[in-house]
């Protein structure tokens, strides 16, 4: 993978992680906190949290192909990077106060976490295939 297309997966996955996040919170505010609101305030926090989870996407790159166990064991420091940072974030700016609504802030980032990488997974399947197609047609061609 080149930089650019480094650079570009990132800012894909910042878009989906903030659409993410904004669309599980607006689901949870409707049915906990039906009157409340997202000020300008939690936007920013919430994209700046989602720019730096797009920005650990770095340990994920590579400009040497990897084997299958390599990159199981990259996702697996990637997500424990990406649990400790934001939650210690969130602890020191002071927006979770317990072990309570630390663990709950860990579910979340687990299951965003889990929704970037299938909708990563899916996107590369559709590649994959695109690819061995026109393999196919080239080999039948020849």
């Amino acid at each position: 993978m080149r930089l650019t297309e480094l650079m570009q997966k990132i800012m894909k996955d910042f878009l989906i992680i903030f659409a993410a996040i904004i669309i599980i919170l607006t689901f949870l505010r409707q049915l906990y906190l039906p009157g409340s609101t997202f000020d300008l305030k939690s936007i920013y926090i919430i994209m700046a949290f989602s720019f730096l989870s797009a920005l650990l996407g770095f340990i994920l790159y590579t400009p040497n192909d990897i084997t299958e166990k390599e990159m199981r064991l990259r996702i697996v420091i990637h997500f424990l990077t990406l649990e400790i940072l934001l939650i210690s974030l969130a602890s020191i700016f002071s927006l979770v106060n317990s072990a309570r609504e630390a663990a709950m802030l860990a579910v979340q980032i687990a299951v965003i976490y889990i929704l970037v990488r299938l909708l990563s997974w899916q996107k590369d399947k559709k590649e994959a295939r695109h690819i061995n197609e026109k393999l196919q047609a080239i080999k039948k061609n020849s």
